[in-house]
């Protein structure tokens, strides 16, 4: 049988640019796994991994021009957008080469014996190795950040992980351009190319997956792909992490006060966090709980001026833009849903944006209503008006779990005043990152900053963003009464490396 070919397609038109690859059999995809994992110990020298990365960053910035060209083109993101992207991208791999030089994330503790303690405690030395070949899914929304030379790929470089990626098929040109670049800063440094590479094709990822030589994977995507991977990953003779982003509906709260004080001010931000990027950022407020009442009347009117004057975006590809149309017209349908501003159809290859707004009672119980409980992609966010804080408990005991949740409040609220504290204890176990009077868009890539939360947000505890992301690759092992001369150069006493530890519970 003929393999598969792999084409670049362009969203603005649906047609097909270029043949880019052949789809990756089920040998090819052993082979990858295969060569990777033979050049694991290519990646023990720290010093190596940095300078990789930071060479990998340098490469990218030069092939600017190329990489935004091949990524526009595949996605219909813009150049403006795609420019700020790959500065993202090579930050992060500037960012973990700084993390490998900090040492911090070894996590190196070392407790001296002390025959008097109960139980009496013999010598111990704990620190973190990678796990092996990490499988890395790209997402489609982000042909750069979270693809082929994305944070996944730079936090398991730096974690000292060979990587195979499996390429989206949104973006298959970007992730060949972007892999060769890779490759190039591989070569500088003397490293084997294999420490990264790229397959295609769907049969592909389920492959990859399933390799008895792969030892954990990062996802980003829907929950449909991503559950069934990761039941895959669980399913496996042995089961391997499966860090997994599926899906997110960022509940947003605007309490009475903070609509009385400044309504038009949150329906014009609720109205370019909903619209930036088509709606197709992972942090897209979906669903927004806004008093009753004149001032969430206000609030509701400054949302429509704005989402009306949004102009219709294209879609990364026609089976987002027909899952788009189908998912608003089914939700628009049901029993007391209103559309103040209608999303749907723009031309033959764009998406116009809107809202939805119903009671936030209709949503208080199981029902038909559930739907709007789950994320819609692309530029569309659902309005639930309250009239008591009852009903605000109520919906929010019923929502999955999130990216982020948000709590917009008065400036008297946010001194401490009124119900404000206990509306955040109530949306923090929601979400992996809470805000108070800003918007999600936009995750800032720092060593703070947690990007993931309880399912089907994502499937582990870990961030995809900041330098503890970093931790999803790595394991600790405990060496116990070992003579100095075999221990590893991090746990010798003298600590020949200069890296951070704790001795006995302590600083060094």
């Amino acid at each position: 049988m003929a393999a598969t070919p792999v084409w670049s397609v362009d969203p603005r038109t649906g047609k097909q640019r270029e043949q880019v690859a052949l789809e990756a059999t089920a040998g090819e995809v052993d082979q990858a796994v295969r060569a990777a994992h033979a050049v694991r110990a290519t990646l023990a020298d720290r010093r190596v991994r940095a300078a990789l990365l930071r060479t990998a960053a340098d490469l990218l910035d030069e092939a600017a021009p190329q990489v935004i060209e091949a990524a526009d083109a595949e996605s219909a993101l813009g150049p403006g957008r795609l420019t700020g992207e790959l500065a993202r991208t090579t930050a992060q791999f500037r960012a973990f080469a700084d993390v490998i030089d900090e040492g911090f994330f070894l996590d190196i503790r070392i407790d001296h014996p002390d025959p008097g303690a109960i139980p009496p405690r013999p010598d111990l030395r704990r620190y973190k190795l990678p796990l092996g070949v990490v499988a890395v899914y790209a997402a489609s929304n982000f042909p750069l950040a979270f693809s082929v030379p994305g944070g996944d790929t730079a936090s398991a470089l730096a974690a000292g992980c060979p990587v195979v990626v499996k390429a989206h098929p949104d973006h298959p040109a970007t992730s060949e351009l972007c892999v060769a670049v890779l490759h190039r800063a591989a070569e500088q440094v003397g490293l084997p190319a294999a420490v990264i590479s790229v397959v295609h094709g769907f049969d592909a990822g389920v492959a990859l997956v399933k390799h008895p030589l792969v030892a954990a994977a990062g996802f980003t995507g829907s929950v449909r792909g991503g559950r069934a991977l990761f039941d895959a990953a669980a399913a496996r003779p042995v089961p391997i992490p499966f860090h997994g982003e599926l899906g997110s509906l960022n509940p947003v709260v605007v309490t009475e006060a903070a609509a009385a004080e400044r309504a038009e001010e949150i329906g014009a931000g609720l109205a370019g966090s909903v619209t930036q990027g088509v709606g197709q950022f992972c942090v897209k407020p979906g669903f927004v709980l806004v008093p009753g009442g004149a001032a969430g009347d206000t609030l509701v009117k400054a949302l429509t001026d704005a989402v009306s004057d949004s102009e219709a975006g294209v879609l990364l590809d026609h089976r987002m833009r027909d899952n788009f149309l189908a998912g608003v017209r089914e939700r628009a349908a049901l029993t007391g849903v209103d559309a103040p501003v209608t999303p749907g159809a723009g031309s033959d290859h764009t998406v116009s944006a809107g809202f939805l707004t119903l009671p936030a009672a209709l949503l208080a119980a199981d029902g038909e209503h559930d739907l709007l409980l789950e994320e819609c992609f692309g530029p569309v966010t659902v309005v639930a008006r309250y009239d008591s804080a009852d009903e605000i408990a109520a919906v929010l005991s019923r929502l999955p779990g999130n990216l982020t949740a948000t709590l917009q409040v008065s400036a008297a609220e946010a001194a401490g005043e009124g119900g404000a504290a206990a509306l955040l204890a109530e949306l923090t176990p929601l979400a992996g990152r809470v805000l108070v009077n800003g918007w999600p868009t936009g995750v800032a890539v720092a060593p703070a900053q947690h990007h993931g939360g309880p399912y089907p947000a994502s499937t582990s505890t870990s961030t995809s963003v900041g330098g503890t992301a970093i931790e999803r690759w790595l394991r600790p092992v405990v060496y116990q009464t070992t003579p100095e001369a075999l221990l590893p150069p991090e746990l010798r006493e003298a600590n020949p490396l200069g890296l951070p530890r704790r001795i006995n519970g302590l600083p060094e």
